[in-house]
Formats: C-alpha cells, sequence, structure tokens
C-alpha cells in the first residue's frame, strides 16, 4: 500500500483521521485555560499528541538484530528498566521488556511505510518491527500541579528520587494502564490505548478540576 499510493491520496486520507481524544480538545484546552496556581500562573494543562509515530520493536541488546534496528533507527536502544534513548522532542526509544522497545517520534505525523527501513536491516535476522501508531495516542499532563493531579491515582512513586526526568514506566493511572514518560521537570506523556483514552482525558479532567477557578 506504502508503495503503490501517492502523496496527494495520502494527504486526503490523513485528513479524514480523527485522534481518539479529538472529540474532548475543547474540553481539555477550557480546563487547561482555567488552571491557576496564584503567582506560577497556570497550575496544569492537558493536550494529545495525535498520530505520532509509534514502532514496536523485539529485539535482543547487544545482538545484530538490535545493532541492526539501531543502525537504521540512528538511536540506541535503552538497555534497562526505565530507560529512554534518543531526543524526547522527536525520536526516542523507550524500554518496554528485556527484548521489547517502543520507538516513538512527536515530531511527525505517520505515514504509511514506517517500518520500512527497520524491516529492511532485520532482513534474515531474528526480530520484528511493527507499526503501532494507532494503537495508542500520547497525552501531555504538564504544569507544577501536574504531579499533584497523577499522584491521585497512579500506582506508582512519582517522586524525583525514584521517577527522574527522562525515565518512561510502564504504570496505571486510575483504571487504565499507560505508559508514562517524565520528559520535563513538570511535564509528563501519558500513552494509553486507543479504547481507553477517553476515559482517561476525562478522568485526568477531574482531577485538574481542584486547581482551576471554578474549583
Amino acid at each position: 500500500m506504502a508503495d503503490t499510493m501517492t502523496t496527494p491520496e495520502v494527504d486526503a486520507l490523513d485528513a479524514l483521521r480523527v485522534s481518539p481524544a479529538a472529540h474532548l480538545a475543547e474540553q481539555m484546552e477550557a480546563v487547561s485555560r482555567s488552571s491557576v496556581s496564584g503567582a506560577d500562573g497556570q497550575a496544569v494543562s492537558l493536550h494529545e499528541i495525535p498520530f505520532a509515530v509509534q514502532l514496536g520493536l523485539r529485539a535482543v541488546p547487544g545482538s545484530a538484530s538490535a545493532e541492526a534496528l539501531e543502525s537504521s533507527l540512528g538511536v540506541s536502544l535503552p538497555t534497562g528498566v526505565g530507560e529512554v534513548t534518543g531526543d524526547p522532542d522527536g525520536l526516542h526509544v523507550i524500554w518496554m521488556s528485556p527484548d521489547e522497545f517502543l520507538a516513538v517520534d512527536v515530531s511527525r505525523r505517520q505515514q504509511p511505510g514506517e517500518t520500512l527501513d527497520a524491516e529492511a536491516a532485520l532482513e534474515g535476522l531474528p526480530g520484528q518491527v511493527v507499526d503501532l501508531s494507532a494503537n495508542r495516542t500520547i497525552l501531555v499532563l504538564e504544569g507544577t500541579e501536574a504531579r499533584a493531579v497523577l499522584e491521585k491515582t497512579c500506582r506508582a512513586d512519582l517522586h524525583p528520587r525514584a521517577f527522574a526526568v527522562g525515565s518512561a514506566i510502564l504504570t496505571q493511572v486510575g483504571q487504565v494502564p499507560v505508559i508514562l514518560h517524565r520528559t520535563a521537570d513538570n511535564s509528563y506523556r501519558l500513552f494509553p490505548r486507543a479504547s481507553f483514552a477517553e476515559h482517561l482525558v476525562r478522568w485526568l479532567l477531574d482531577g485538574m478540576h481542584e486547581f482551576t477557578k471554578d474549583a
């Protein structure tokens, strides 16, 4: 499909895509806009990064397969729990399990054929590359009270001594399993499955309410 479709056709289809939390964008903006924290200004905000590139990778670290993927991506694979390699504002790779990783690029929208180069690099080698861009969406929670909102229902220890900037973990927020990536002091990205996105957004908006003018 990626080889036969023309750019205009891809653009036409891309325009029809609707992200999992698109219908809640106005609510996210409204609650974020009403969020206040004294002299610090905005306490917490929430928005979605739709259609970011997400590739599921399988390879044993240090193997020929891992080296082939690293060469294709231009990013080394993480080697331990919580580690993220690469550029958090561009292409980066999140550790998922000893031989499983998620490559994410938030700087651009997913297009057909995202896996072709990596698949070619793996030819004849054990391993896997799967386009998972439609599997999860990305929610960004940030502000001085972002951690406080998460700590209401997140089961992980989010104190900086346990969850440093640049770390990513598999955890749960409310009833929703997520990948949680801390990208800055007061900025977190949550990766829920697309089918759970609406529930998680509403859950987070409820948790943000105490930090708004209307609380």
